[in-house]
């Protein structure tokens, strides 16, 4: 077994569909030099699933501006379903290419989470919800140590909040904070755009100081989320976050995608 610090990929969950089997081997050889942390997300199989996951009824504003899925015990049990499908597709993907993966769930101790928002804007009124979400207060990282070359964690982002309830959160920040728990000096965002746009230009480099002012002036919906991410990340001791729909070994590298750095 390793201490090496292991690369944390966030594979989008608009995205898991399209990925072809190139992809995935260079997704493996990578992981045969390093160790690997995969967060899932689940968007586009939650949506196919039930047409009620899917539309702007699913979807809620909090007073700040901030989306979230509209979670409810319904839902959550529908999240568990694909994502275990998910799960399976994942780790035999990368067996079939020598990669050794184990599924952490993190509600089952790795993730923990603060208390969610309450008031949300419905019909243009901000109403009192239930929405089991949460902000992540904690990652135990002793559930993803010891990871060598070859070895995979596949993690589930949802999370048991200080009331002892299931809850679901941001599968980018999520990642977010597992890289910054696990002490990784890189985290991958894999998304279905290839760069950040900026004016309708692609960005190849930012510092998180100018990705935040365009998060909160220009950036709407999933790329505001993954740029509060990355924020967090870097914040955490991340030393690059990388956005964009390549191969990890062309975003590592650079060749394509937007890196973002401290400074």
């Amino acid at each position: 077994m390793s201490d090496t610090a292991p690369t944390v990929v966030k594979l989008g969950g608009s995205t898991l569909h399209a990925m072809s089997g190139q992809w995935w081997d260079d997704l493996a050889e990578h992981g045969r030099s390093h160790p690997l942390v995969l967060v899932h997300g689940w968007s586009k199989p939650l949506r196919d699933l039930r047409p009620e996951n899917s539309g702007p009824a699913s979807i809620l504003r909090d007073r700040y501006g901030n989306q979230s899925r509209w979670t409810t015990p319904d839902v959550l049990t529908d999240i568990k379903a694909v994502s275990s499908g998910i799960a399976a597709q994942v780790i035999g993907l990368l067996a079939d290419r020598g990669i050794s993966t184990e599924r952490v769930v993190g509600s089952d101790g790795l993730v923990s989470a603060g208390p969610g928002e309450t008031w949300w804007w419905r019909d243009k009124q901000l109403v009192e919800l239930e929405n089991l979400v949460g902000p992540i207060i904690g990652v135990d990282r002793g559930l993803l140590a010891g990871l060598g070359p070859g070895q995979c964690r596949l993690v589930t982002p949802l999370a048991r909040n200080t009331l002892g309830q299931e809850v679901n959160t941001d599968g980018d920040r999520a990642a977010a904070a597992v890289a910054a728990a696990t002490g990784a000096s890189d985290l991958v965002l894999v998304t279905d755009v290839a760069h950040l746009l900026i004016d309708g230009e692609p960005v190849s480099g930012i510092t998180a100081e100018a990705a935040a002012e365009f998060r909160d002036k220009g950036a709407t919906g999933g790329m505001r989320k993954k740029l509060r991410a990355a924020g967090e990340a870097l914040e955490g001791g991340v030393e690059r976050v990388v956005i964009g729909s390549a191969p990890v070994t062309d975003l590592l590298a650079a060749r394509t995608g937007t890196v973002i750095t401290r400074s």
